[in-house]
């Protein structure tokens, strides 16, 4: 069977960030071509330089897909056409809603089983997984449950950076409403090979990641998982 790689970041990394070479290190191939989708805030130009600048050209191959203002391009024989996919932060909701309507929840359902590596930030985290903790609603957090599940678990992202994050987790944990839900604090990274957790790895002394799920009570238990520490970081 093909290997298949998600990276899903807590927050706080930027493009030339440890984490983020992780990921690109999983291509096994010379000039990967890699792809930005920064969906979740729209293409902003300077967040798209700034992710090109990171990838030179001479071992790389980057590119970006701006789903506001569409080229020629088939969408799906571009986005199976690449090594590696980033998605970037912002509104989770938007940025699933969005896809749904170019038909890009299938379409990454099927570059994932193809073994073209997918990876994120926060809203780029959570999208792989059944659901997580969202302020895309607006004030205060909520939970989004219509996530692509191509991971069957909850995510929770900038578990350390805000407060509000942790209990709410345990409290949709322990309603139900999310399943067993992994959690990261900023600057840490949950690998995952097919739906499995492989590791979560990190580039901060002290950052962690976690595991909520739900004692024979039915009360939220949360263990931590110790991440490993990334060279340069």
């Amino acid at each position: 069977m093909t290997e298949r790689h998600i990276v899903a970041m807590g927050g706080g990394q930027d493009v030339g960030d440890p984490v983020f070479r992780y990921a690109s290190d999983l291509v096994d191939r010379p000039r990967p071509k890699v792809c930005l989708v920064p969906t979740a805030a729209s293409a902003v130009p300077i967040s798209v330089m700034r992710f090109l600048s990171v990838f030179p050209a001479d071992r790389f191959e980057p590119t970006y897909l701006d789903l506001f203002n569409r080229d020629d391009r088939d969408l799906r024989d571009f986005v199976c056409s690449q090594d590696l996919i980033f998605v970037g932060g912002g509104n989770t909701a938007n940025l699933l809603a969005v896809w749904r309507v170019h038909g890009l929840d299938e379409i990454f359902r099927r570059v994932w089983e193809a073994g073209i590596v997918l990876a994120g930030v926060s809203a780029g985290s959570i999208c792989w997984h059944a659901g997580g903790t969202t302020d895309s609603f607006g004030p205060g957090l909520r939970a989004v449950t219509n996530g692509l599940a191509l991971l069957p678990y909850g995510n929770g992202v900038h578990y350390d950076s805000e407060a509000r994050r942790r209990p709410l987790v345990h409290r949709l944990v322990t309603e139900g409403v999310l399943p067993l839900t992994y959690c990261t604090d900023d600057g840490v990274g949950l690998v995952y090979r097919g739906t499995e957790l492989a590791e979560a790895v990190s580039e901060r002394p002290g950052a962690g990641a976690y595991v909520v799920g739900r004692d024979e009570r039915g009360a939220a238990v949360e263990e931590r998982i110790e991440p490993r520490r990334l060279p340069g970081a």
